[in-house]
C-alpha cells in the first residue's frame, strides 16, 4: 500500500490554536510526523527588550495564559538573582501558593480536555466545574482568574489577609476528595483504561534522549523536577514528592499528572498554614540591573520552563530567550506517533498538554549569505 499524506492544520475544527501537521501513512499506521509550529508567532522576546522591568512582566505573562505566573515567576527570580535581592520569606511563601494553584488549574484543565479528546465528557465536565474552585481562589487573592499580576520585581504586588487564607484553606479537602474520584475513574473507568493504556509508548532512554519534561517524562520513569532539582522559591522548606511512572505512555501521563494535584494540594496547604510574617516586597528596589547573563529555571505545569536573560546595566534586558516546556516535548510526541493508530493522534498530542503560541519561533535569514540571524 502506497504512503498516504494527511494534513492536518493550519486551520482544523479539532484544533484549539494553528499548527500544521503533515502525517504520512501505511494504512491506518502512522510512518512518521512532520510539524510546523510557526503560525502563532507574536514577537514577545523582541517586545520585552523595549519595555522596562516594571512593564515587561504584564507582557511576559501573555506567553501563555495556563502558565502565567510561571513565566512572570522565571523573568522575576532572574532578574533578582541579577541584582542580588534578598526576597522576603512571606514573598517567596505567597509566589508558592499561586504557583501550585496554577499547576492545579493547568492539570484540570488538561484532564478535561483529555478525556473530551476520547468522548468521555462526563469527566469534561466534572474537572472543569472542581477547576473553578482553583479560578475563585486565584481570582480572591490576586483579583484575576487567568492572567494574576502577582509578581513584581522584589517581591509581590498583593498580601493575603486571614480571611483568604481560611477561605482557601476550607476549600482544599473537598478539592482532595474530587481528585480522588478522579483516580477511581482513571484506575476503573474502561474507556479511558481503553484509549490511554499503550498509547504512544515512550521508554526511559527514549526520554531522555529526545529531552521529554515534566510529566512527560517523569511518566516514564524519568526522575527530574526543577522544583527538587535547583530550589527556588519555598520548595526547600515543604515537604513534598516528586511523582513518577514507569507506564510511559498516555495513560502513565494522566497518573502522574493526577499524583501531582494530590502534591500541589500538600503544598499550597503547607504554605497557608505556615505562611511567615512580614514584607511582601523588598523596598525601594534598583530600577536598573547591573551587566549579567542568567538561566532562570521554572517547573511550569508542562515541564521545565527556562529563561535566558541577558541586562546590560539599565532597566530593561538586553535580551529574553523562552525555552518552553512544550518546544522541549515536540520531538518526543512526533516518536510517539510512529506505529500508532491515526485515531491516536488526539491524545498523544494532548498528552504533552501542548501550548502552540508560546512554542511558535520565526527565524530571520540575510539572503546575502544565507545565514539565520536572531529567533524569538
Amino acid at each position: 500500500m502506497p504512503e498516504v499524506v494527511i494534513p492536518i492544520g493550519p486551520q482544523h475544527p479539532a484544533l484549539k490554536e494553528p499548527v500544521n501537521f503533515r502525517v504520512i501513512a501505511d494504512g491506518e499506521k502512522i510512518i512518521r510526523l512532520e510539524l510546523d509550529l510557526s503560525y502563532s508567532h507574536r514577537g514577545v522576546e523582541k517586545a520585552a527588550e523595549s519595555r522596562n522591568f516594571i512593564r515587561v512582566l504584564p507582557l511576559l505573562e501573555r506567553v501563555c495564559g495556563i502558565c502565567s505566573h510561571s513565566h512572570s515567576t522565571a523573568f522575576s527570580k532572574g532578574i533578582e538573582e541579577i541584582m542580588q535581592l534578598e526576597i522576603p520569606p512571606r514573598a517567596l511563601y505567597i509566589r508558592t501558593i499561586i504557583a501550585e494553584l496554577e499547576r492545579m488549574h493547568s492539570h484540570m484543565l488538561w484532564l478535561g480536555v483529555a478525556a473530551h479528546e476520547i468522548g468521555f465528557n462526563t469527566l469534561f465536565m466534572w474537572t472543569w466545574r472542581d477547576r473553578e474552585v482553583v479560578q475563585d481562589t486565584l481570582e480572591e487573592m490576586t483579583g484575576n482568574r487567568v492572567h494574576y499580576g502577582m509578581n513584581e520585581i522584589g517581591g509581590v504586588r498583593c498580601d493575603l489577609t486571614p480571611v483568604q487564607v481560611n477561605k482557601a484553606l476550607s476549600r482544599l479537602p473537598n478539592l482532595e476528595e474530587r481528585v480522588r474520584k478522579y483516580v477511581d475513574m482513571v484506575n476503573d473507568q474502561e474507556t479511558m483504561l481503553i484509549r490511554f493504556k499503550g498509547i504512544g509508548k515512550m521508554s526511559r532512554e527514549e526520554a531522555l534522549k529526545f529531552g521529554a519534561v515534566g510529566p512527560t517524562a517523569r511518566a516514564s520513569g524519568v526522575d527530574i523536577d526543577t522544583r527538587r532539582d535547583d530550589p527556588y522559591l519555598a520548595y526547600q522548606e515543604v515537604p513534598w514528592n516528586v511523582v513518577t511512572d514507569t507506564a510511559g505512555d498516555v495513560y502513565g501521563r494522566t497518573r502522574v499528572r493526577i499524583g501531582e494535584l494530590f502534591e500541589s494540594i500538600k503544598i499550597v496547604r503547607y504554605c497557608l498554614e505556615n505562611l511567615p510574617g512580614g514584607q511582601i516586597r523588598v523596598n525601594n528596589p534598583p530600577k536598573n540591573a547591573p551587566e549579567g547573563e542568567i538561566l532562570s529555571r521554572y517547573e511550569a505545569p508542562r515541564g521545565e520552563l527556562v529563561h535566558f536573560i541577558r541586562t546590560n546595566g539599565t532597566d530593561k534586558v538586553e535580551r529574553v530567550d523562552i525555552r518552553t516546556p512544550t518546544l522541549a516535548n515536540w520531538t518526543s510526541v512526533a516518536m510517539c506517533l510512529v506505529n500508532q493508530n491515526l485515531a491516536d493522534i488526539p491524545v498523544i498530542v494532548a498528552a504533552i498538554d501542548p501550548c502552540l503560541s508560546c512554542t511558535s519561533r520565526i527565524t530571520i535569514v540575510n539572503h546575502k549569505n544565507g545565514k539565520p540571524g536572531r529567533s524569538g
